[in-house]
């Protein structure tokens, strides 16, 4: 048993290592040189300027850091897309802050940086947070302006929301700290207020280059729309400042001025420290996907106390469902459970698989934490419902919409880990991207798509080889080992937690020791919106 903990905890170790060898590339943005020809025009990059911006002594989760990672390769890559993303304590309050990265395209908007910018967005509506913009962007990429310019969720979406946000009395603030042109000018001056920076900063609908083309005028960058222009002339900037330090600054200044919300008061007493590491997990969580292990000794290394109150223990076994607290938060657990075990009336149930009796005792415990007002947490690690003419007949479809229901009409805020597998509709029924998790984290354990890697590839090969033959090619064993080997490498490579974080499927890969602190600052974020009323609507009880 020890060696084949040692092996698991050289597989994560080494997960981990390659994952954090990765941030340190993407947080270089577009690389050292042009990091350093910022350095040589007195300004800050975007992580320095919100190292700075965030209270001493505290630390910010960064969300996205591998938005757009190995995409548009064509176009010399985005790093974290192009914009830095966080949720840090600023003047003793939690908020969203969004900086561009200026390093990468100067800035530029990709389709991932417009993705990514309105899941900051959509954070801070959810829980109401204060939202604080630090701008330094050349606009829409032009190369792909087809991918982000038009549609309901592409650039256009930012400012809309920059409306509903104000309607909703979330307050925004603006940093202009360098270029800000066209249409996303909008964004700062749709903020509730406004600082530029002198020298550095600029905003205008069009720059000097495309006002000499539109109607012959010449003037310089600074006349048309830098500091002192929209400070003193046009009155579009609420405040001038001479760096970015003093901007950072007075941001600190009018955030300490905030009042707050109603809060939707979640139950939280003193935290406790589990009883056991963290840093067991590695040991515990298998190398193999697939092979069964006990997921309470994985709770246990997360909750406070090591205590869980489980619900309906004996029943529905492959997922347990568990009171805890998290950093002294209440929660509810909803775990897929890996351990084969046996029904009530003897059936072997294998452990990651949802049958009938699991997925009705998890839509009652779901409906149950909405009863009490109480935060709802899923670890998933599930190859999907169970099938087979033994579970068509038993009713698994009505028992799997029962859970389906109940997580899609939840309003506790929910919080989803992907600790390894994250298959089909299990996906849905714990949880996923789909179902608006506060926020969905991943260990880099994970994999995300519609089946299982060995299961998609022979389906894949047997619809590839029939139409081969229907062409009249004759295929051979050896060509069928072939196209199986080719469609294993790519579905393998498009279910990796990279792939998924990539997309924004999930909001970050984390150090499975990091899984407590990221689901005590998801419920403080949450905390600071009040809960609706829960109804499931209709469905089969």
């Amino acid at each position: 048993m020890d060696i084949e903990k040692n092996k698991n905890e050289d597989a994560m170790k080494q997960q981990i290592t390659l994952m954090k060898h990765r941030l340190v590339k993407i947080r270089l943005g577009g690389g050292t040189k042009k990091l350093e020809k910022l350095q040589a025009k007195g300004k800050l990059s975007a992580r320095e300027r919100i190292n700075y911006l965030v209270d001493k002594e505290t630390e910010w989760l960064e969300v996205g850091a591998f938005a757009g990672f190995e995409m548009y390769q064509e176009h010399g890559g985005c790093p974290a897309g192009g914009v830095v993303v966080a949720l840090g304590r600023v003047s003793g309050r939690l908020c969203v802050i969004v900086a561009n990265d200026s390093t990468v395209k100067a800035g530029a908007w990709f389709p991932i940086t417009g993705k990514k910018n309105l899941r900051a967005q959509e954070i801070s509506m959810e829980n109401r947070l204060p939202i604080i913009y630090l701008v330094d962007s050349a606009g829409v990429f032009l190369p792909m302006q087809d991918e982000i310019f038009p549609d309901k969720e592409h650039f256009g979406r930012i400012f809309r929301n920059n409306a509903k946000m104000s309607a909703m009395g979330i307050s925004q603030i603006s940093a202009i700290m360098g270029s800000c042109v066209a249409g996303g000018a909008y964004l700062p001056i749709m903020s509730d207020e406004a600082l530029i920076v002198e020298g550095s900063g600029s905003i205008f609908l069009a720059g000097p280059y495309l006002v000499k083309a539109a109607i012959g005028e010449d003037v310089d960058k600074e006349t048309l729309g830098g500091a002192k222009t929209q400070t003193e002339i046009s009155g579009i900037c609420d405040y001038k400042v001479k760096d970015d330090k003093e901007c950072l600054d007075t941001i600190r200044e009018l955030m300490d001025k905030l009042g707050s919300f109603e809060k939707a008061g979640f139950d939280r007493i003193a935290p406790a420290k589990p009883k056991f590491k963290a840093t067991e997990i590695y040991q515990l969580f298998p190398a193999t996907a697939g092979q069964q292990y006990d997921t309470d000794e994985i709770l246990k290394r997360i909750v406070d106390d090591s205590k869980l109150t489980h619900y309906k223990k004996d029943y529905g076994k492959t997922i347990t469902c568990a009171y805890a607290r998290i950093d002294g938060w209440a929660v509810g657990i909803v775990a897929n459970n890996r351990t084969v075990t046996k029904s009530a009336t003897g059936e072997l149930q294998f452990g990651g698989v949802i049958y009938s009796d699991s997925a009705d005792k998890a839509a009652r415990f779901i409906m149950n934490c909405n009863q009490k007002k109480i935060p709802l947490v899923f670890l998933q690690d599930v190859t999907g419902f169970m099938v087979g003419s033994r579970s068509e007949h038993g009713g698994i479809i009505k028992d799997g919409a029962k859970m389906v229901n109940a997580v899609s009409n939840s309003t506790v805020p929910k919080f989803t880990i992907v600790m390894g597998n994250s298959y089909g509709a299990g996906n849905y029924a714990m949880c996923g991207k789909a179902y608006d998790p506060r926020l969905i984290v991943a260990w880099p354990t994970a994999k995300i798509a519609v089946m299982g890697g060995s299961q998609a590839a022979q389906t894949l090969l047997q619809i590839q080889v029939a139409s081969l033959k229907s062409k009249g090619k004759e295929i051979t064993e050896a060509d069928e080992k072939e196209l199986l080997e080719g469609i294993q490498q790519k579905y393998d490579e498009q279910t990796t937690a990279y792939y998924a974080a990539a997309r924004l499927w999930v909001d970050a890969i984390i150090d499975p020791t990091e899984t407590r602190n990221w689901i005590s600052t998801g419920i403080e974020m949450a905390n600071h919106s009040p809960v609706e009323r829960f109804n499931v609507g209709v469905f089969q009880v």
